[in-house]
């Protein structure tokens, strides 16, 4: 029998990959895992020679530096197997571009900001296929995160709130604000398909966060089903308290034994506007990363754990996606009860 699996992601993959300003001659490699989905290589591999460049399928053995199950969880540690081999690494140095296959990603992984220096690209995809073809990236959403980048680094403060309770205030200043738009097309560029978000890397903020039911923790994927709040000081969480997910995360913390499991780390806000919040209830936990809830138009989301721009290295990753949040950024209110005010 014929294995036409990869045929109705053949097409998205190539836009994908246009997007991605893959152009003939370039050199292409799709890395994946055992465990990574083969009709996703296929799709790749096929997009990459209808663009017009030479492509490579490199598959290395799965296997996490993590200590918690690899599920999709968005903590990007990488695979040992590139970790440690060199070899593989100039491989992924030399090429243009990289369609990150792997079932966690590089993304707070230190080498992958090394083949990212060598002025690689690389679009890490890892959602159900249904999601990658719903969520497909448009060329103008580069531009519309850009302006919440720029709004970002000319601010000095940045304010969360809600009808629930949460009142944060986060102090901007070399807080180094990024973005993810669903595709890398400028050298040395990484990403995520799909994404579309603003956020920013701050190292102070104080308040209290109250998450409330229909909040998404991740990556557990599991709805909020009664109010939680953390005490925030310094941009560490001091207090957890609440119902069955206040126990949830406090045992996260403690059982990580990770002296940066109770720091925040990025937050900001999505602009994903194809995304479905009931996503994460419509999935197995092992077929989807999770990007709907986190991309979600008008959410709010904030992190723990790892912080490149503080030098910080942790495994305790956690995302946390809020509705119903108004987001102020000095004077600019950019979320207006989890709405964005652009539309």
């Amino acid at each position: 029998m014929f294995d036409l699996s990869s045929v109705d992601l053949l097409d998205a993959f190539t836009r994908e990959l246009h997007l991605c300003k893959v152009r003939s001659g370039e050199h292409v490699v799709v890395l994946s895992e055992p465990g990574s989905r083969g009709d996703y290589v296929a799709a790749a591999f096929g997009a990459a020679k209808a663009c017009g460049a030479h492509v490579i399928a490199a598959t290395v053995p799965g296997g996490s530096p993590a200590p918690m199950p690899s599920t999709h969880t968005g903590a990007g540690p990488g695979l040992v197997s590139v970790l440690n081999d060199s070899t593989a690494q100039d491989l992924l140095k030399s090429a243009d571009l990289v369609v990150d296959l792997t079932r966690e990603g590089f993304i707070h992984a230190p080498v992958q900001q090394e083949i990212l220096r060598a002025g690689t690209r690389i679009i890490f995809v890892c959602d159900a296929p249904d999601v990658l073809i719903r969520n497909l990236p448009k060329e103008g959403d580069k531009a519309e995160v850009l302006e919440g980048v720029d709004l970002l680094k000319r601010s000095s403060v940045m304010r969360v709130t809600s009808e629930a309770g949460t009142d944060l205030t986060v102090q901007l200043a070399g807080s180094k604000p990024e973005f993810q738009c669903g595709f890398a097309d400028d050298p040395g560029r990484w990403d995520h398909w799909p994404s579309t978000m603003v956020m920013c890397w701050p190292e102070i903020s104080d308040g209290q966060i109250v998450l409330a039911e229909g909040d998404i923790l991740l990556p557990f994927k599991e709805y909020v089903r009664s109010p939680v709040t953390l005490q925030i000081s310094g941009g560490h969480i001091e207090k957890v308290s609440g119902g069955a997910e206040a126990e949830l995360l406090s045992t996260f913390f403690e059982d990580a034994r990770d002296q940066w499991a109770r720091s925040l780390s990025h937050m900001g806000w999505g602009l994903m506007r194809t995304a479905d919040w009931f996503a994460t209830a419509m999935y197995g936990k092992d077929d989807l990363m999770g990007m709907d809830a986190r991309a979600f138009a008008g959410n709010f989301l904030w992190s723990t754990g790892p912080h490149p721009v503080l030098g910080r290295e942790s495994y305790a990753h956690l995302d946390i996606a809020m509705r119903g949040c108004t987001v102020t950024v000095d004077d600019v209110e950019v979320v207006t009860g989890g709405k964005l005010t652009g539309g």
